[in-house]
């Protein structure tokens, strides 16, 4: 919910409860389906050799090895051993949400939210492709997914009054934020996690990335413009729910202004990125430096926004807090390839996967990941929590069959980021439609055209970035 200084009414939109898939009830029906497996599937191992630096898998040295299954306690134990193995990963999520938390803090992306809403009330036609930019970087470059949900209440109200409806407001919010953690140009909870576990340089192969986010963006503005335009024309019949007689006169008069320092605050948080680039690309940061970056820059803006100790260490663990459900999802499902592990199960899917797919052209094994990767989000919804989840067995796979990793990591962020907006897994979506009042039935009647075209421009690019041996491996 999002609340505006300067006297202004407080915007409210009624939540309706929508029922989701509880995602751990999934998980954990996941890990019991791989402990069975460990009952049933041959137990089986690769060696693993060095090549260039890194580890991989050699291909011809499958053998099979005594049945080791998990037992009962054992299935229970896994759950917080994987936690305990994915501890790094948590941490660092919890340390960029603590700082997203300093920076809701200081009011300065909420500033800036109204502050650009006002200046493009009267130029709709501007609206959409501004607003959407916004949203697709915040997803693109942070991760933004949860903290979008607060500019809903300010996006559809506007919309409407200029003469489009609540799907065009809401779609501004969703739809934006899908193409950036689609492309996840620098994503560190899809990208940054996943990128890690394959073994590849962070945030490498950016450029083609930065490709796919400008296709992306083109076809998602067009088609939210499209529709909008089509409304305001009155050739096609909008859905409206309870905003067709509102207007947003408080929020587009709003005389919310940036002060210095929240303009300084923003200087700061582009310059981290800055530094987080260099520091990645000339000194190879990882985890270690990038979290200890984004503790510098809570700090910073905390001194900036003139918050007091208290306030910063408690705005720091508000932020974390927001995201202790993801930092769970994660553990849980490397509790999975705990139990995988321990019953020596994982090398004999990986030995007769590959057998199989080695029968099929590797241009067809890429575009396969891609289509499984999408079935799996259905399933884990959590980007981060999928990346634990599934590039320890995709990244060694993707050696085995003549498919870079980082075609692998591609293969999976693309799938994320698109399900995000139509899976109702998605306990981050479901709010989202609940909280704009549309039915998600009207919703996917309405977007399913724009996913159909993101899963085939999402095929495509992984098919390309195969052929093109997207690297550096």
């Amino acid at each position: 919910m999002v609340q505006l200084q300067e006297g202004k009414k407080e915007t409210k939109l009624e939540v309706r409860k929508n029922k989701t898939i509880n995602v751990f009830v999934l998980l954990l029906c996941v890990l019991l389906l791989a402990t069975l497996l460990t009952h049933i599937v041959p137990a089986g191992e690769f060696n693993r050799i060095e090549q260039n630096g890194r580890e991989i898998v050699d291909a011809h040295s499958f053998k099979l090895v005594d049945q080791s299954p998990v037992q009962f306690l054992d299935f229970f134990k896994a759950i917080h051993t994987g936690m305990v193995e994915a501890a790094d990963i948590i941490f660092f999520i919890f340390i960029i949400g603590g700082t997203f938390g300093v920076l809701t803090a200081t009011g300065t992306i909420e500033t800036l939210m109204v502050v650009m809403s006002r200046k493009l009330a009267n130029k709709e036609k501007l609206l959409i492709p501004i607003m959407m930019l916004f949203f697709a970087l915040g997803g693109s470059l942070m991760g933004m997914s949860e903290e979008t949900l607060a500019y809903i209440p300010i996006l559809i109200p506007l919309a409407v009054s200029l003469g489009f409806d609540v799907l065009t407001g809401t779609a501004i919010v969703l739809v934006g934020a899908s193409i950036g953690f689609t492309t996840a140009i620098m994503n560190p909870f899809t990208v940054g996690i996943a990128q890690g576990i394959a073994g590849l340089p962070l945030f490498s192969g950016i450029t083609y990335r930065i490709l796919l986010f400008i296709i992306l963006y083109i076809v998602g503005v067009s088609f939210v413009y499209r529709h909008a335009m089509r409304v305001k024309n009155n050739s096609l019949v909008g859905y409206f729910g309870d905003y067709r007689d509102r207007n947003v006169q408080n929020v587009s008069s709003s005389q919310v202004a940036m002060n210095k320092k929240q303009k300084w605050i923003l200087c700061c948080f582009f310059l981290n990125f800055v530094f987080l680039v260099v520091g990645v690309i000339k000194f190879h940061w990882y985890i270690n430096e990038i979290a200890a970056l984004f503790i510098l820059l809570a700090i910073v803006i905390g001194v900036i926004g003139r918050l007091s100790a208290d306030e910063i260490v408690n705005s720091f663990m508000k932020g974390s807090a927001g995201l202790i459900a993801g930092a769970l999802v994660i553990g849980v499902s490397r509790a999975t390839l705990v139990v995988l592990e321990e019953g020596h199960t994982i090398d004999t899917v990986l030995h007769y996967t590959s057998s199989i797919l080695q029968h099929v052209p590797s241009i067809f094994s890429a575009g396969g990941m891609f289509i499984l990767q999408s079935l799996i989000h259905f399933i884990v919804p959590s980007g981060s929590g999928q990346a634990a989840l599934t590039i320890p067995i995709m990244a060694p796979l993707a050696d085995l069959i003549g498919v870079t990793r980082q075609t692998a990591v591609l293969s999976f962020s693309m799938a994320d980021g698109i399900g995000n907006i139509i899976f109702p897994t998605s306990g981050y979506f479901m709010a989202a439609i609940s909280l704009a009042g549309i039915p998600w039935i009207r919703w996917v009647k309405w977007i399913w055209p724009l996913i159909l075209i993101q899963y085939g421009i999402g095929i495509i690019a992984v098919i390309i970035a195969h052929l093109i041996k997207y690297g550096p491996f």
